[in-house]
């Protein structure tokens, strides 16, 4: 739930940069939406395997 916290966090961050680069052409704040969007895109690739791991050994466990 850590990670899923952190990918919420970093989303509503980039609200001021975003906000900047949509209403005031602001280049600058453009490349930082890009970066964080990047940066939450690897986090929820993180999230996703966590969360198939964690799916994975109940099954596993539910079969023993």
């Amino acid at each position: 739930m850590k990670k899923f916290t952190e990918a919420k966090n970093l989303f509503e961050s980039l609200e001021a940069d975003a906000e900047k680069f949509y209403n005031k052409a602001n280049s600058a704040a453009g490349t930082r939406v890009r970066k964080g969007m990047q940066d939450l895109k690897n986090l929820a690739q993180a999230i996703r395997l966590e969360v198939q791991e964690m799916k994975n050994k109940e099954a596993a466990k539910a079969k023993k």
